[in-house]
């Protein structure tokens, strides 16, 4: 079975070094990370991931505006992508009805159990 190919956009290297980590070493992933959200329209059209891990708030490019040029590229328009977000506590998901302008997201910090079960959920 071939891997499944994940981008992760986040300006957070630490962050994002410990996701990559801990999803390659399930064996089930190949794994992506752009640290700055310009950058994330053409690594998403080089890699062409199954999901993109997106984070809102970044200080070059939001991730509300990033997700606005994914859904406007015809290549790049159906990728499935979660926003990954510490501006939304995990208490208020009800509230949200765990989704970001109609997008899923997961609440920072988040747990390598419950990155492994958004991508189950949301993977094309």
């Amino acid at each position: 079975m071939a891997k499944r190919k994940i981008l992760i956009v986040d300006d957070e290297k630490d962050f994002t070094d410990m996701i990559k980590l801990n999803l390659e070493l399930t064996g089930k992933y190949d794994v992506k990370v752009e640290n700055k959200g310009r950058d994330a329209l053409a690594a998403a059209r080089q890699l062409r991931p199954d999901l993109i891990f997106l984070d809102i708030i970044m200080p070059d490019m939001d991730g509300g505006a990033v997700l606005f040029n994914l859904r406007n590229d015809r290549e790049t328009r159906d990728i499935p992508v979660v926003f990954l977000t510490a501006i939304v506590g995990k208490s208020d998901r009800g509230d949200l009805g765990n989704a970001i302008s109609d997008r899923p997201f997961l609440a920072k910090p988040v747990t390598a159990s419950e990155l492994m079960e958004c991508i189950v959920n949301n993977i094309r």
